[in-house]
């Protein structure tokens, strides 16, 4: 037994560890899927109609903001979700919103990260990301 134990306290987990995060995040996808709904087959008339609309985009944004608050509400870290949603166009409100907080605290909590990834040499945002930084208002 105490073989076990110490087998148990000792072990390497990190592999595990990555490995639960991505199935969490991937179930996340598939939940996401349920509430907002998958995309049409390419060439069904669904899909045909929404050619040429602004559907599309609104389902992957509001896929994504599914996903988002599954992944926290699942205490994923959801850094990646944020800064995939600022290259899609959300602003820190609409993020904020999702979250149930302010801008500003949205702004505050993932902003540096996302704009760390997102603007590594300091040049500059993407130019889909909104220019809603809060702390320039």
């Amino acid at each position: 037994m105490e073989d076990l134990i110490e087998r148990a306290l000792t072990a390497k987990v990190e592999t595990a560890a990555i490995a639960t995060v991505n199935a969490a995040i991937t179930e996340a996808g598939t939940q996401a899927d349920k509430i907002v709904g998958t995309d049409p087959l390419p060439g069904s008339p669904e899909w045909e109609a929404e050619q040429d609309t602004d559907i599309p985009a609104q389902r992957q944004m509001a896929w994504q903001l599914a996903c988002f608050r599954i992944q926290l509400a699942a205490g994923i870290d959801s850094t990646a979700s944020v800064m995939s949603l600022r290259r899609f166009g959300a602003t820190w409100t609409t993020i904020g919103r999702a979250a149930g907080m302010t801008r500003q605290s949205a702004h505050e909590r993932w902003g540096r990260r996302v704009a760390d990834m997102l603007d590594p040499y300091g040049v500059g945002m993407p130019p889909m990301v909104p220019d809603d930084d809060p702390s320039q208002a």
